[in-house]
C-alpha cells in the first residue's frame, strides 16, 4: 500500500522535524537474501519491485517534510557480519535485474536527496570507491542528482571515494590526506569541487 507507507513516513518526518533531525538513514533497499542478515528488519523484501515501491513511498513521505532520506546500502549488502571485508561476487545481469532494481525505482520515482554507499566490495572493488556504480550507473544512467555519503568508518581511501562520486566521508573525513593526494596529482581540485557542491546543495534543501 504505497499511499499508506507515504502517509506513515510523513508522520515520521514530522517527528524528525520536532526532534531537530535533518536526515534519516533509511530506507534500507537491499534484499532479504539470508535469514541471518542482521539488517533484515530494515530491508523490505526478497523482491526488488516490492522493495523499490515501498522504499520510494517512504522517501516521498519523509522528504515532503523538507528533510532528507538516505537510501542505503548501495549496493549488494547481503549480510551484517564482516561487511567491511566481504566481497559480493555477482554478474552484471543479476546486479541490474535483482540487486540494483529497487534502488533504481527509488531514484526514479522519489528523487532521494542522499544515498549511502556500502562497506562491502563488489566484484573485488570497494563500493565506496566504485566510480562505475556511483557515477556511471547511479548518476549518468539513472540521472541521480543528489549527494552520496559513505557508511560510517569505511576502509576506503578518502580521495578514491571522492573521485568515484562519494561526496562526503562519514563519520569524519581525512582532509589532510585529500590535500596530500591533491598535491601528488592523484585527484583534481575540480573533482573535489563537484563533491563539495553536491553537499552544499543538499544542505540548502533542508528547512
Amino acid at each position: 500500500n504505497d499511499d499508506l507507507v507515504e502517509e506513515l513516513y510523513q508522520l515520521v518526518g514530522q517527528e524528525m522535524v520536532l526532534n531537530g533531525s535533518d536526515v534519516i538513514l533509511a530506507p534500507g533497499m537491499n534484499l532479504q537474501r539470508d535469514p541471518l542478515c542482521g539488517r533484515n528488519f530494515e530491508y523490505y523484501s526478497e523482491d526488488p519491485l516490492v522493495a523499490g515501491k515501498m522504499g520510494a513511498a517512504m522517501v516521498r513521505g519523509i522528504q515532503s517534510q523538507h528533510i532528507a532520506a538516505s537510501v542505503k546500502h548501495f549496493a549488494v549488502n547481503n549480510k551484517e557480519t564482516n561487511r567491511k571485508d566481504s566481497d559480493s561476487r555477482v554478474s552484471e545481469r543479476a546486479l541490474r535485474e535483482i540487486y540494483l532494481r529497487g534502488f533504481e525505482i527509488v531514484v526514479k520515482e522519489a528523487d532521494p536527496w542522499t544515498i549511502m554507499s556500502s562497506y562491502n566490495k563488489i566484484n573485488g572493488h570497494r563500493a565506496s570507491e566504485n566510480k562505475e556504480m556511483l557515477t556511471g550507473i547511479l548518476r549518468e544512467e539513472w540521472g541521480y542528482q543528489g549527494m552520496v555519503t559513505t557508511d560510517w568508518w569505511t576502509r576506503g581511501e578518502h580521495y578514491k571515494e571522492t573521485k568515484a562520486g562519494n561526496d562526503i566521508k562519514m563519520g569524519c573525513g581525512y582532509p589532510g590526506r585529500l590535500l596530500e593526494a591533491l598535491e601528488k596529482g592523484l585527484i583534481s581540485r575540480e573533482e573535489m569541487y563537484v563533491c563539495a557542491k553536491r553537499i552544499l546543495e543538499m544542505i540548502l534543501k533542508l528547512d
